[in-house]
Order: structure tokens, then sequence, then C-alpha cells
């Protein structure tokens, strides 16, 4: 598959892992130019069964994606629209279709993303932030309107309502380890830690078969939105999908013909045993 052409960020593949790394203007502002480009990446990525993970990154020190162009922002229109006539925003379609492309994404975040380039980041299925670098914040209450890239309908699944609801009506700053708490981010690092705990990360989920990556990404989401009886029949339905396409029949099998499950050896070690079972095809 090809990844070139794309105005606003930069690509490189290696062992089914493709890194995005943003790079336009002065602060990587989030307009129809970045807009393009990602749903172009997502059209691609949706037919790729190659690359298996997706590094989001930024060559700006200080920012990792700008908040929404406010060259498009001034021409929304000031009218009322009733919810039968309402349609989804540019912004709210792009990060939707990225939150499902079949690859595990991940957000390296070491700098600031502020309204849209944090809902951005909400879209994607991980996020790593770096200390004394890294900030988010949600503004738009104090200009007058309410995040719209998706903000407003993550936030709340990732940190619960109280949480959700400071951060957005705050309008304020909050530093790694406060994204951690909030739930927010995974985790937050040191800035020379990083690097290699993302790509350790991107690296083992890239030798697992694609498949089962899009059917434990399609399983997960379906089960916030779900009763627990309907995301059940959805895990189950998934795992049908997952068992018709990849070896695990046949890893199954000759661990059950080896009694490979009755080792205590490989009991205690199913953390490396896991990764040797992907010579199994």
């Amino acid at each position: 598959m090809n990844y070139k052409s794309f105005t606003t960020f930069k690509t490189s593949a290696k062992d089914g892992v493709l890194t995005v790394t943003f790079e336009f203007g002065s602060v990587n502002v989030q307009g129809q130019e970045m807009l393009a480009d990602l749903n172009s990446l997502a059209m691609r990525l949706e037919r790729d069964r190659e690359i298996k993970v997706v590094v989001f990154e930024s060559a700006n020190p200080e920012i990792w994606v700008c908040h929404y162009d406010t060259e498009l922002l001034k021409d929304m229109s000031t009218e009322a629209v009733s919810r039968d006539e309402v349609e989804l925003l540019d912004l709210q379609s792009v990060c939707e279709r990225i939150s499902k492309v079949p690859q595990a994404t991940i957000a390296k975040l070491e700098g600031f993303a502020r309204g849209g380039g944090h809902e951005l980041a909400l879209a994607l299925d991980m996020r790593f932030a770096a200390r004394g670098k890294y900030k988010f914040m949600q503004m738009e209450v104090g200009m007058g309107i309410l995040p719209c890239g998706g903000g407003a309908s993550r936030m709340a699944r990732q940190t619960g309502l109280g949480k959700a609801l400071e951060i957005i009506l705050s309008a304020r700053d909050f530093d790694a380890d406060e994204a951690e708490a909030y739930g927010t981010i995974n985790k937050a690092l040191d800035p020379d830690e990083i690097g290699d705990y993302v790509d350790q990360l991107a690296n083992r989920i890239a030798q697992f078969p694609a498949e089962s990556i899009n059917a434990c990404k399609r399983a997960v989401y379906e089960s916030i939105d779900k009763p627990i009886d309907e995301a059940l029949k959805a895990e189950a339905y998934w795992l049908y999908q997952a068992t018709s396409k990849t070896p695990a029949v046949k890893r199954f099998t000759i661990a059950d013909e080896q009694g490979l499950e009755h080792d205590i050896e490989n009991q205690r070690n199913w953390n490396d045993l896991v990764m040797n079972v992907q010579e199994i095809n």
C-alpha cells in the first residue's frame, strides 16, 4: 500500500508498524488539508492487512496537533437547526473514520494537544504522553461553543461523567500526570522513556494476526454502547470472525496435542509464549 503524497504529515513503515509524523506549518493546525490527509490515510488503512499498528507523532517539539482551524470556525452557521436536520461535521466524520480502521492506533504525545487536536487523540485506541511536554485542553466553552470533534461524546467514555464535565467546563490545561489520573491517556512517561515504551508496544502488537487485532477492537468498542447481554453476543460474533480468518484453531490444536497447557513452565512464561505462538500459521 502506498502511504505517500500527504501534505500535513510524513509516513514510514517497518515490520507492520506505520509511523505518521505530523509536520505542517508552525503549529500543525487542524484544517481542511489535515482532514483530507487523515481521510485519505484511513481509506488506505481500511484496505491494508500488512500494516497492523499506526503510531501518530509530531515533528514539532512543542505541539502534537493544534486545535481546529479558526478560519473554518468563523464560517459556522449562527442559525440553530433541529435534530432532524443536523449533519456530522467534517472533524467528527474524519475522527470517527480514523477510530474505526482495523489497525491498532496509538498517539505518542510529546507536545500540546488542545481542542480538535485532543479530540483526534481521543479517537485513537491508545494514548501515551510525555511529562513536562504534554498538555491538553478543551477550550471550546470559553469560545461559546462545545467540543465538536467527538470530545463531548468521547470524553465521558474515557473519564466518567464528573471528570468529563470538569475538563470541558474548566477550559484549562491538564498535564500528563493529570491526564493519566483522569483517564484521558493510558500512561504518563518521562520524555526519555516514551519512545522505547511506544516502540515496544507497537512492535509487539504488530506480530499478532491482523484480523484478531481488528476483532478485538470491534468487540471492545461495541461493548461501550450496548447492554451486557448484547455486548456478549457481539463478543461471540467477533470471536468467530477471528477464528474464520486466523490460525487460531491450528494453534489451539497443536497446544492440545502436545499438552502445553499442563506444563507449569508454560504457565509461568505466557508473556514470552504468546509471542512464540506467532510462528504457527
